[in-house]
């Protein structure tokens, strides 16, 4: 149910005057008036000051926020079914198989349309419940190389913009940021810190949303805070919020007059997320969806929600998400008598929604035009018994930002792309504790341990379509989750943001072998031709520098993953059941800083010598190099101690000394992966 969009009342008169006696006036209309009993004059001005800020920073005011409440939880405890005469089916969407030919084509288009779109992150929770002291934006997408998901995440919008698209906006592609009160702070703190991951400061827009006040009981009386009686207990209303901000920030018209196409919602720790973006906005394109969800298959009864066509009894219908607890019963009381069950598929026929949201912007600006981004909202009390009037502890309304299309026009198309899940969804949400309970439940654990992992199996996946060779995984065992670990093959967007992006990449009949046990960085335009990797590799390229590896052979120890011991004072160790080992000498590091074409090739042949490639091997003895190897553009890379992951200008000083900088080969470098301010994130202990 949606509230009236009227305004508080202290926005039409209290509001300039601001006294306590207006404010008293409008809980005494709202019935509130308990909320002051017992308190001394001193109590009253701050708890008034606070119903105050309550009504002005909730779009209706507190009244509208008290008034719905009352009819929900009336609904609620007479147990009446918010679905009542709705008869749920499967809707229409497109099922993609990622890498065929149907899926290139609509990630091709979403290639295209990406300039046109403007990005927007839902991140209000704080890691306290994963076991991580921080906003969950701040956790490594992977520990490979340290990128937080926040950094993740910028990297790869900034990807897309360097795409070149004809009649594309002038200006940047836009990034907002919904936060807390929780994680506002910390929010915009990790982006000063790190000079906004490499986007402008003027792209980045981080709105705040703000709780609401707490119902105690049936009546919706307004609940005091438990430590302090002069307080009224708020809690989070909800990312459906973020629809209101972007109206009334003016930030939704901005983006529709500066040319943007589309609005782009997505979560905050789903490393998978760019894999399957793209052609969900292809799909938008080609389809002509006003919104379109990213979405996976669900088992059946799985507390995930469930994307279903709901058709009234006049015939009318829209499709949504039906939240897990209200698909079955649902189900068992129209079309399905089993209720919420597996298909021939083995999974439920309702698609299952990941939160990831494509509208097109024109729909969505008549929406907010509308309803000045006030969708609608839910209570979920906790009956303390049977009467259902007092409440285990205070509840409050809520809303979801997927619940945008009952505010859609009737004759919006609204549809979904469908995932495997192994390229579209892995995302970091629960504790370790609680991820072994999903696990031994057959469900998937959606945990640090499985969002890093399940990155190393796409990624390992993806190479293998393009046309590498990679060792099958091997069984391993973290925070009590059996995992198959692939390689630890990381890329930035900055190499690929797509599947075209990594076919580019490998050049043609290029041969790339890479075993389980190694780990591959790559950043930067990096062009593989021939590889053999045995160990780990780091390759980058500035900006503005472009790397062809001809031929190179990398053989030396490694990084190796070991189970993470209870004395690690490492907080994300114990979220991903793992550290890294990088034992000195055991990585091989190619940084390239100079601008301009580098080759990494085999060496020049003179009578008599032996062929040979470019090769690493720190068993290797060394041998002379002639004149002509001098001058050309030849590179034997030695065994050396990297100090990949200190902070130093020379990550390579020990191959920089025997090799200067020519402008031809590696150098000291600051590249995007390895600048002095980031040197620390990528390696958490140094190799």
């Amino acid at each position: 149910q949606r509230p009236e969009s009227k305004g508080g009342a202290l926005a039409a008169g209290g509001k300039e005057q601001g006294d306590d006696a207006v404010v008293a006036a409008m809980l005494e209309r709202a019935g509130q008036t308990h909320l002051l009993e017992g308190l001394n004059p001193e109590q009253c001005k701050r708890l008034l000051a606070q119903a105050k800020w309550l009504d002005t920073s909730y779009s209706s005011g507190l009244e509208a926020y008290i008034g719905n409440a009352r009819k929900l939880l009336k609904a609620s405890k007479l147990d009446e079914n918010p679905l009542e005469g709705l008869t749920p089916s499967v809707p229409t969407g497109e099922r993609l198989n990622y890498g065929d030919a149907q899926f290139q084509s609509f990630e091709d288009r979403g290639l295209r349309e990406a300039p046109f779109s403007a990005f927007v992150l839902v991140a209000g929770g704080l890691g306290e419940r994963l076991g991580f002291p921080g906003i969950k934006l701040k956790i490594a997408a992977t520990s490979v190389t340290g990128w937080s998901f926040l950094e993740y995440y910028c990297r790869g919008i900034l990807a897309l913009r360097q795409q070149h698209v004809e009649g594309a906006p002038s200006g940047p592609i836009p990034l907002v940021i919904m936060t807390s009160d929780d994680t506002h702070e910390q929010t915009v703190a990790l982006l000063e810190e790190s000079d906004f991951f490499g986007l402008s400061r003027e792209q980045v827009h981080v709105l705040k949303q703000e709780k609401v006040a707490c119902l105690s009981d049936s009546d919706a009386r307004l609940a005091r805070d438990p430590k302090d009686p002069a307080k009224i207990e708020t809690k989070p209303h909800g990312h459906g919020d973020v629809h209101a901000l972007l109206h009334t920030s003016g930030l939704a018209r901005r983006f529709q007059s500066e040319g943007r196409r589309w609005i782009v919602f997505f979560q905050d720790t789903n490393g998978l997320f760019f894999r399957a973006f793209l052609a969900t906005l292809g799909v938008s394109a080609v389809k002509g969806f006003a919104m379109n969800s990213v979405a996976v298959p669900r088992k059946a009864k799985d507390a995930m929600g469930g994307i279903a066509k709901l058709t009234r009894t006049d015939g009318s219908s829209i499709t949504m998400n039906v939240e897990y607890n209200q698909l079955d019963p649902l189900l068992r009381a129209t079309s399905c008598p089993d209720g919420d069950v597996a298909d021939h598929t083995g999974f439920s026929p309702f698609p299952g929604n990941m939160n990831s949201l494509v509208l097109r912007m024109s729909d969505y600006m008549a929406t907010l035009e509308r309803t000045r981004g006030i969708i609608a909202e839910f209570v979920n009390p906790k009956y303390a018994d049977s009467s259902r009037n007092k409440f285990k502890s205070s509840t409050r309304l809520e809303c979801m930002m997927q619940e945008i299309p009952q505010e859609l026009p009737p004759e919006a198309k609204v549809g979904f792309t469908m995932f495997d899940t192994w390229c579209s969804y892995s995302p970091v949400k629960n504790s370790p504790a609680g991820a072994v309970e999903k696990f031994k439940t057959g469900n998937h654990p959606q945990s640090g341990t499985t969002g890093e992992t399940d990155l190393f199996a796409a990624n390992c996946r993806i190479l293998r379509l393009a046309g590498a060779t990679i060792d099958p995984p091997v069984k391993r065992t973290f925070n009590g989750i059996d995992v198959d670990l692939e390689a630890r093959v990381v890329w930035s967007p900055q190499w690929a943001v797509s599947f075209a992006g990594v076919r580019a990449r490998l050049a043609p009949d290029a041969k790339v072998q890479i075993t389980q046990r190694s780990t591959l960085v790559l950043d930067g335009d990096i062009i593989l031709e021939e590889l053999t990797l045995d160990g780990t590799l780091i390759i980058c390229a500035a900006p503005g520098s472009r790397v062809t590896i001809k031929l190179l052979v990398v053989k030396n120890e490694g990084w190796e993953l070991d189970p993470a011991s209870k004395d690690d004072p490492d907080p994300e160790v114990h979220i991903k059941g793992f550290s890294i080992r990088r034992p000195a000498g055991a990585t091989c590091q190619l940084v390239f800083e100079e601008l301009g074409e580098h080759v990494v090739s085999p060496a020049p042949q003179r009578p008599g010598m032996a062929k040979h490639g470019v090769t690493f091997n720190e068993k290797e003895p060394q041998r002379e190099r002639s004149e002509t190897e001098e001058s050309l553009a030849f590179y034997r890379v030695r065994s050396m101690k990297s100090s990949f992951g200190r902070e130093t200008e020379a990550p390579l000083e020990e191959f920089a000394r025997d090799f200067p900088a020519s402008g031809r080969g590696p150098s000291v470098a600051r590249s995007p992966l390895a600048t002095r301010a980031r040197l620390p994130r990528i390696c958490a202990s140094g190799a």
